[in-house]
Protein backbone atom coordinates (compact mmCIF):
# COMPACT_ATOMS: atom_id res chain seq x y z
CA UNK A 1 0.00 0.00 0.00
CA UNK A 2 1.47 3.36 -0.95
CA UNK A 3 0.73 6.86 0.28
CA UNK A 4 -1.73 7.45 -2.55
CA UNK A 5 -3.88 4.59 -1.27
CA UNK A 6 -4.04 6.09 2.19
CA UNK A 7 -5.17 9.45 0.86
CA UNK A 8 -8.51 8.20 -0.38
CA UNK A 9 -8.22 5.78 -3.30
CA UNK A 10 -8.77 2.73 -1.09
CA UNK A 11 -11.56 0.42 -2.18
CA UNK A 12 -14.58 0.35 0.11
CA UNK A 13 -14.11 -2.32 2.75
CA UNK A 14 -17.62 -3.64 2.14
CA UNK A 15 -16.67 -4.37 -1.48
CA UNK A 16 -13.51 -6.30 -0.57
CA UNK A 17 -13.34 -10.05 -0.26
CA UNK A 18 -12.17 -11.45 3.06
CA UNK A 19 -8.78 -12.22 1.50
CA UNK A 20 -8.43 -8.69 0.11
CA UNK A 21 -9.34 -7.15 3.47
CA UNK A 22 -6.89 -9.40 5.29
CA UNK A 23 -4.09 -8.54 2.86
CA UNK A 24 -4.83 -4.82 3.22
CA UNK A 25 -4.77 -5.19 7.00
CA UNK A 26 -1.42 -7.01 6.85
CA UNK A 27 0.00 -4.20 4.70
CA UNK A 28 -1.17 -1.59 7.21
CA UNK A 29 0.39 -3.51 10.10
CA UNK A 30 3.68 -3.73 8.18
CA UNK A 31 3.67 0.02 7.52
CA UNK A 32 2.91 0.85 11.13
CA UNK A 33 5.56 -1.57 12.43
CA UNK A 34 8.21 0.05 10.23
CA UNK A 35 7.56 3.31 12.04
CA UNK A 36 8.48 5.52 9.10
CA UNK A 37 4.96 6.85 8.46
CA UNK A 38 4.11 10.42 9.55
CA UNK A 39 1.85 10.68 12.60
CA UNK A 40 -1.28 11.86 10.76
CA UNK A 41 -0.93 9.10 8.20
CA UNK A 42 -0.32 6.57 10.99
CA UNK A 43 -3.59 7.58 12.62
CA UNK A 44 -5.44 7.22 9.31
CA UNK A 45 -3.81 3.84 8.73
CA UNK A 46 -4.72 2.69 12.22
CA UNK A 47 -8.35 3.75 11.78
CA UNK A 48 -8.62 1.92 8.43
CA UNK A 49 -6.89 -1.09 9.96
CA UNK A 50 -9.45 -1.20 12.76
CA UNK A 51 -12.30 -1.07 10.23
CA UNK A 52 -10.64 -3.87 8.22
CA UNK A 53 -10.17 -5.95 11.39
CA UNK A 54 -13.82 -5.52 12.33
CA UNK A 55 -14.97 -6.46 8.82
CA UNK A 56 -12.77 -9.58 8.82
CA UNK A 57 -14.05 -10.58 12.28
CA UNK A 58 -17.65 -10.10 11.16
CA UNK A 59 -17.06 -12.35 8.14
CA UNK A 60 -15.36 -14.99 10.29
CA UNK A 61 -18.24 -14.94 12.77
CA UNK A 62 -20.71 -15.30 9.91
CA UNK A 63 -18.76 -18.22 8.44
CA UNK A 64 -18.67 -19.93 11.83
CA UNK A 65 -22.43 -19.52 12.22
CA UNK A 66 -22.98 -20.99 8.75
CA UNK A 67 -20.76 -23.97 9.53
CA UNK A 68 -22.53 -24.62 12.82
CA UNK A 69 -25.84 -24.48 10.99
CA UNK A 70 -24.60 -27.02 8.46
CA UNK A 71 -23.58 -29.53 11.15
CA UNK A 72 -26.85 -29.13 13.08
CA UNK A 73 -29.37 -31.96 12.88
CA UNK A 74 -32.62 -31.65 10.95
CA UNK A 75 -34.39 -30.70 14.19
CA UNK A 76 -31.86 -27.92 14.83
CA UNK A 77 -30.09 -29.67 17.65
CA UNK A 78 -26.31 -29.95 17.54
CA UNK A 79 -25.18 -32.95 15.54
CA UNK A 80 -21.44 -33.23 16.09
CA UNK A 81 -20.54 -29.55 16.02
CA UNK A 82 -16.84 -29.08 16.71
CA UNK A 83 -14.76 -25.95 17.18
CA UNK A 84 -13.42 -24.49 13.94
CA UNK A 85 -9.86 -24.57 15.26
CA UNK A 86 -10.08 -28.31 15.88
CA UNK A 87 -9.60 -27.89 19.63
CA UNK A 88 -11.46 -29.87 22.22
Amino acid sequence: MDEANVSGSNPAIEEMSFEQALTALEEIVTQLERGDVPLDQSINLYERGERLRAACQKRLDSAQARIEKIVAGSDGSPNGSTPLDGGA
